[in-house]
Parts: C-alpha cells; sequence; structure tokens
C-alpha cells in the first residue's frame, strides 16, 4: 500500500523524534524511505533592500551547512538502512509537494513544530501539506514522544 514514504525533515529535535515512527511504518510495508530537507532562506529577505547576488551567496552557505547537518541526521538515525535522500532549495510546502508527485511518493510523514495554538493548527509546512498533498500524510506530535 505505501511503496515509498516521505520523510521531510527540519533537522530539528523534532525530527528525530519522528524517525522511530517512519522506521517502523517503512518496515510494516516494506516501504523505500525517502528524506528530504528543504533549504528555504531567501524569503526572510525579500523585503529587505540586500543585492540578490548577496541573497544567493548566502543561501549557498546555508546550504553548505544544511548539507553537513543532514548527513550528521542520516548517520545518527538511519545509518542501518538505505534511504534515498536529497537536499532541496525553494518553499518547504511547495518543494515537497512537488517531490511527492516526481517520486510517487504514497505517504509522507512528518512532524511539526509547535508554538502557540499550536502554530495556528500543525505549523505552516504541515499545515500546508495536510491541505495539499495528493497522498497521505500523517502528522506526528513531537510533543507527544518521550525521549530515549
Amino acid at each position: 500500500m505505501f511503496n515509498k514514504i516521505l520523510f521531510p525533515v527540519d533537522l530539528s529535535e523534532s525530527s528525530s523524534k519522528v524517525c522511530p515512527y517512519v522506521k517502523e511504518i517503512a518496515d510494516k510495508f516494506s516501504s523505500e524511505i525517502h528524506i528530504i530537507y528543504v533549504v528555504h532562506v531567501a524569503h526572510y529577505y525579500s523585503n529587505l533592500d540586500i543585492s540578490a547576488a548577496y541573497i544567493g551567496n548566502f543561501e549557498t552557505e546555508i546550504q553548505k551547512g544544511a548539507e553537513i547537518k543532514f548527513q550528521e541526521f542520516l548517520s545518527t538515525f538511519f545509518k542501518d538502512r538505505p534511504v534515498v535522500t536529497k537536499i532541496i532549495v525553494g518553499r518547504p510546502g511547495g518543494e515537497i509537494i512537488n517531490y511527492t508527485k516526481s517520486e510517487g511518493i504514497d505517504l509522507v510523514i512528518m512532524g511539526h513544530s509547535s508554538t502557540g495554538i499550536e502554530r495556528a493548527i500543525f505549523g505552516s509546512v504541515a499545515g500546508h501539506m495536510v491541505k495539499y498533498s495528493p497522498v497521505p500524510v500523517m502528522v506526528i506530535s513531537p510533543n507527544l514522544i518521550k525521549s530515549g
């Protein structure tokens, strides 16, 4: 039923708490796991008078740092299994939807950040996915998951 599972991560503690769920569901369905991280920086500075070249360079540096953190995350939580991985630059919600469609994903499993009324119902990226995803989305609250 779920041949390909997508696990979009933000490299936070919340993402690490969702890992056991991704693994368990993948094991139950013998699913291929795809893990992506979306680098999104430019929108934070779009209202400032900063050159596009500078923002591009800054985004490149952020991407380099993200690659290091992403590899650390993978070697910590997924060293025991093969996974398909990718770092993408763009707006997280849209890029996750695009990846889901282009790779034939059957299920998206993700956590959500929470602050202020559960960050206006699930957080912006998780909320976007629940609303627009072409496949089922399982949102796991990291607040319900015990560490350790």
